[in-house]
C-alpha cells in the first residue's frame, strides 16, 4: 500500500475517443476499484485538454450548466451549453461549431465557420461573465475566428462595403473591418484560449496546411484557405499570425488573440487549475489518468501529462490507463508515470476492445486496486 493507510484514489482520465467520455472512463474504473476494495475513497475528476469534453469536466466539478441555442458550423441550429462559476464562463468550441455538430457529418471546409461560438460568448457576456475560457479543439472550420468575431459585432467588409459571407474562403474578399459595434463587455473581459495546439496561423505548420485535411479540404482547397487566411491576417494583425496557438481551431486562436486579446495556455493546465485539482489530490494514495491511446502525442502536453505533473507535485504516484499504450517502459518512466495498463492487455482485438471498453476498464480498476490499495 502507498501513502500509509490512505485508500483515496483520484480518477482523472480524459475521454477514450470514439468509445467513452472521460466521465464514463472514471465511472468504470471506480466500479472496478470498489469491487476489489469496497472501502476505497474514490474521487472522480474527469478532465479534458480544451477539446470536446472540456465543459463536461467543469460540470463534473460542480460548475453551473447554462444551456443556449446557436448556429452550428454550417448554419444549422444546435443546442449546446457552457459552464459558469461566479464571473467565469467555460465555453467549448467543439460543442457548438465542432466536427461533431456537422449535420450528417457532412464536411464543408470552405464555408464552415465559427459564428455560433461568438453567439455563445455573447450569451455568457450578457449573463455577466467577464472571465472567458475558450476550449478550442475539434473545430470544423478554417475561418480564422472571423465568424466568432462577426457574432460579437465585428463587421468584415469587402471593397464595396458589404459584409462578407461566413466561412474561411470568403476571407479572401475581406478589405476592411469596423470594430465600432463590438460587444461592449469585451473591453472589461479577459479571454483565455485553452488549447493543446501551438501551430501558427500560416505556412506549412499552419491552420490550413495541417488541420485543413482533417476538415475535408483537398490540396486545392487548402491553398484557397491559406490565401484567404493570409489576407485576413494582413488585415487584422500580421504579427499575431505567427504566435504559437494562432492556428488553433482553424485560426480561431488568431482571431481571439488579435481582436479579443486572448492569452493561450495549455488546455489541461487551465482545466486542472480551475477545477482545483490540488485540493482533490491531498491525502491520495494513487492517481489514475489516461486516454484512448497513450503514445508520443501524449508526451507533447496532452491531458495525462498535465495530470501527471499535478500528481508529482503533490507527491502522489500516478498510473495511466489507455485503450492501447505505444510507449516503452523507459518512456513511461522518463515521463513520470509509475506504470500503464491498457485494454489491449485484456482484449487484443481493437474492435472488441472499443465495444467492451467499459467492462474492460472495470477489470483494470480492480487490478489497480489489488496492486496499490489491498
Amino acid at each position: 500500500m502507498i501513502n500509509g493507510t490512505s485508500r483515496r484514489v483520484v480518477l482523472a482520465p480524459d475521454k477514450f475517443k470514439g468509445s467513452l467520455t472521460a466521465a464514463e472512463v472514471a465511472a468504470a474504473l471506480a466500479a472496478g476499484i470498489t469491487r476489489e476494495v469496497p472501502e476505497a475513497d474514490i474521487r472522480q475528476v474527469p478532465v479534458a485538454d480544451g477539446g470536446d469534453g472540456t465543459v463536461d469536466a467543469f460540470l463534473a466539478a460542480g460548475w453551473e450548466r447554462v444551456s443556449v441555442a446557436a448556429s452550428g458550423p454550417t448554419g444549422a441550429p444546435v443546442s449546446t451549453c457552457y459552464a459558469v462559476r461566479d464571473d467565469t464562463a467555460v465555453i467549448e468550441l467543439a460543442s457548438v461549431v465542432g466536427l461533431v455538430t456537422l449535420p450528417g457529418g457532412q464536411l464543408d471546409p470552405l464555408h464552415a465557420g465559427t459564428y455560433g461560438l461568438g453567439q455563445v460568448i455573447a450569451h455568457a457576456l450578457d449573463r455577466g461573465a467577464r472571465s472567458l475560457v475558450l476550449g478550442v479543439g475539434g473545430s470544423a472550420s478554417s475561418d480564422g475566428g472571423a465568424g466568432m468575431l462577426q457574432a460579437l459585432g465585428l463587421r468584415i467588409l469587402d471593397v464595396g462595403g458589404d459584409e462578407i459571407p461566413r466561412g474561411g474562403a470568403a476571407l479572401a474578399e475581406a478589405a476592411r473591418v469596423d470594430r465600432s459595434a463590438l460587444h461592449p463587455a469585451l473591453a472589461e473581459s479577459t479571454v483565455t484560449l485553452a488549447s493543446d495546439v501551438d501551430n501558427p496561423l500560416l505556412g506549412p505548420e499552419g491552420a490550413a496546411a495541417v488541420f485543413g485535411p482533417q476538415k475535408g479540404a483537398d490540396p486545392g482547397q487548402c491553398a484557397i484557405l491559406e490565401a484567404a487566411l493570409a489576407n485576413w491576417a494582413e488585415l487584422i494583425d500580421p504579427e499575431a499570425a505567427g504566435r504559437p496557438g494562432a492556428g488553433a481551431a482553424g485560426g480561431t486562436g488568431f482571431g481571439a488573440m488579435s481582436v479579443l486579446g486572448a492569452v493561450e495556455r495549455p488546455g489541461i493546465d487551465v482545466v486542472l487549475e480551475l477545477t482545483d485539482i490540488e485540493s482533490r489530490l491531498r491525502g491520495a494514495a494513487l492517481v489514475v489518468t489516461g486516454e484512448g491511446s497513450l503514445d508520443e502525442q501524449t508526451l507533447r502536453g496532452k491531458a495525462p501529462m498535465g495530470v501527471r505533473a499535478a500528481a508529482r507535485a503533490a507527491g502522489v504516484p500516478v498510473v495511466a490507463v489507455a485503450g492501447r499504450c505505444l510507449l516503452s517502459g523507459e518512456q513511461l518512466r522518463t515521463a513520470g508515470f509509475d506504470g500503464c495498463r491498457a485494454l489491449s492487455e485484456l482484449e487484443p482485438d481493437p474492435a472488441r476492445s472499443i465495444a467492451y471498453a467499459g467492462s474492460l476498464l472495470e477489470q483494470l480498476g480492480a487490478r489497480l486496486a489489488a496492486e496499490y490499495l489491498s
